[in-house]
């Protein structure tokens, strides 16, 4: 099975339906949205709407979202969180719980997220908790949480020993992808966004892997037309992917490719010290080497995508997280991964290009990989 085939061409404006009958959303995408009233029309009313966004990004978009959504709503409160992944935490979380209460705000209060995974995730999370279920719209104004964590209603927060092992599913009403956001991400930033769109080239479509490696100069130049089709055909295969498997029970999970490495190293280096994406982006290499060491693809397949995430400015190197037994740290971290069963490590590997699979590894080959793709 694969994901439908992309299209020649597409336009900088778009609108990707994620198919989950009742919970059916929309994600457009387009620039200039996140000012315009037109963008919020349709969603559910109510007395009162909060923005929950950041220290960073607040002050950068939440008075023209406030403007637009001032035509809908007759109070709008904005609540500016503090930014880092550090900041994903139960005490971060509490602080939309205090606005929403100080507010009054009630069961039809809509929460609009304004920001970068975190912001989406945490708001999310509180979205689904508030009077066990209130309304909610992400707005990510980050490349990952385009193409990534806005879609698909994974919310949550970090834990000391896991990534995002809070949490709960909960589907927005909506995704709004401004792409004119992405203009003032830091390159870094930028980056970290690249390699989650990298990762659905070797999982679903290898026409976009080739896509991807054609037009790397321009999305690392920010060209709007590279981006607005990077964007529209990532979130259509994971619109595709959650539509058959909403709740991660089996399909979903190839979404995690290069994660359960990724998660480990950001767990062992203290969240906020990698970003997300540069992590998932080592994970990958890690991931792609394990599948080749397997014989389900070959090496030289790996190879060029291990030379993809070099090029677009993601680490192919992993840290050292245990000076001792570097591979039995990573080992450890892992076996908390929520894909983890009774202990045993299940990845998310490629067998053969533009297909992945979920696969338990030796090992002593899982350490010797590792061993390679790290730091000395």
């Amino acid at each position: 099975m694969s994901a439908p085939s992309s299209a020649a061409q597409l336009d900088s404006s778009a609108t990707v339906t994620i198919d989950l009958g009742v919970r059916s959303y929309d994600i457009a995408i387009g620039t200039g949205l996140i000012g315009r009233a037109a963008t919020f029309a349709g969603l559910p009313r109510a007395s009162q709407a909060l923005i929950v966004s950041n220290a960073t990004v607040a002050p950068l978009y939440a008075e023209r979202v406030r403007a637009a959504l001032a035509a809908h709503y007759p109070q709008v409160h904005l609540l500016a969180l503090p930014d880092g992944e550090a900041f994903k935490t139960w005490e971060t979380l509490q602080l939309i719980f205090d606005a929403l209460l100080t507010h009054g705000c009630d069961r039809k209060t809509v929460l609009f997220a304004l920001g970068g995974g975190v912001v989406g995730d945490m708001t999310g999370f509180a979205a689904a908790s508030f009077m066990r279920g209130v309304p909610f719209v992400q707005i990510p104004t980050t490349l990952l949480a385009q193409v990534d964590s806005s879609v698909g209603g994974k919310t949550g927060i970090n834990h000391p020993l896991g990534k995002n092992m809070v949490g709960a599913f909960y589907q927005p009403h909506r995704v709004v992808c401004d792409l004119e956001t992405l203009q003032t991400l830091p390159p870094r930033e930028l980056s970290a966004g690249l390699a989650e769109i990298i990762k659905y080239g070797p999982i679903a479509d290898t026409d976009f892997l080739a896509w991807i490696e054609a037009q790397l100069s321009n999305l690392l130049a920010r060209e709007p037309q590279a981006l607005a089709h990077a964007v529209r055909r990532s979130c259509e295969i994971k619109a595709w992917v959650v539509a058959q498997d909403e709740r991660e029970a089996g399909l979903r999970a190839i979404l995690n490719f290069g994660h359960t490495f990724g998660h480990a190293i950001e767990a062992g280096m203290g969240y906020g010290a990698w970003l997300h994406g540069e992590a998932v982006g080592c994970g990958m290499v890690m991931a792609a080497r394990l599948s080749a060491a397997l014989g389900m693809v070959e090496a030289a397949f790996a190879d060029r995508l291990v030379r993809l995430i070099a090029a677009a400015g993601l680490p192919v190197r992993g840290p050292l997280l245990d000076a001792g037994d570097n591979a039995g740290r990573y080992l450890e971290l892992m076996r908390l991964d929520k894909k983890a069963q009774a202990g045993a490590i299940t990845f998310v590997l490629i067998d053969g290009p533009g297909h992945a699979v979920m696969r338990e590894a030796p090992e002593a080959l899982v350490r010797s990989v590792i061993d390679a793709c790290c730091a000395a």
